[in-house]
């Protein structure tokens, strides 16, 4: 089987997208039995000032660092589970040294397979007003809505001070739902969860919209991948898939 390298850059999705590889192996495979995996993270807050500046060159640079740990791990392709860095990921510049499946073109893959034709975005507000999803849901041919200004705030706010730092409260969850329960009253027929430590808070039990699990999607393509269902990605990083 091919190795995998998780590009972490925030450590409860990554760490999430760890264990479902392994339960999504084991359900493949059987028990105790998945690809070899790499994790390898860097803390995020020597960059959150250059992600409030925009500065992607900056960031980019130090996600590559993880990347070069990956490839002199021999892994043979990683996987991103932090849609907010995809924004830098897709910044023009020096290919990454191994190849990486793209999440948001996973996630959007699903939802053209589910028959979507207008889905719901959360996540960060990078990730909410940012250009990754809006371009890979256009290629898949789906329409994106996102929360109004003060629910982007509010999403944004429980991901950084709470789910990033392992918080999970009632009164959040409810506050998610009831802002999913906004976009299906915008005519989404399912809500992105495109912050990888949002499915941690909410789940399909309590959500009012099918979900699509950005981190769990991720997880299972990549063990397809490794298991050879799949190819091998081609993506290095920039703007062409």
């Amino acid at each position: 089987m091919h190795s995998i390298g998780i590009l972490a850059h925030s450590a409860d999705g990554a760490a999430l997208c760890f264990l479902e590889m392994c339960r999504a192996a084991e359900r493949r495979l059987g028990a105790h039995e998945h690809p070899e995996i790499t994790l390898s993270i860097l803390p995020m807050g020597p960059v959150l000032d250059a992600w409030e500046r925009m500065d992607l060159a900056t960031i980019v640079a130090y996600l590559g660092r993880t990347a070069d740990r990956l490839a002199a791990a021999g892994c043979a392709f990683f996987v991103c589970p932090d849609n907010t860095a995809h924004i830098a990921l897709e910044e023009p510049g020096t290919a990454l040294p191994l190849p990486g499946l793209h999440i948001a073109d996973i996630v959007a893959q699903r939802a053209r397979t589910d028959a979507r034709t207008r889905v719901g975005l959360l996540g960060t507000r990078w990730t909410m007003e940012g250009p990754v999803y809006a371009r890979a849901l256009s290629r898949a041919g789906i329409e994106m809505r996102v929360p109004p200004d003060a629910q982007r705030a509010r999403v944004d706010a429980i991901i950084f001070d709470e789910l990033c730092r392992g918080i999970m409260t009632t009164s959040s969850r409810d506050e998610y739902v009831r802002i999913i329960e906004g976009l299906r009253d915008d005519g989404c027929g399912a809500v992105i969860l495109g912050c990888t430590e949002i499915p941690l808070l909410v789940t399909p039990e309590v959500s009012p919209l099918p979900t699509l699990d950005s981190t769990r999607l991720l997880a299972q393509e990549a063990v397809a991948v490794a298991a050879g269902d799949r190819p091998l990605p081609h993506w290095r990083g920039g703007p062409d898939m």
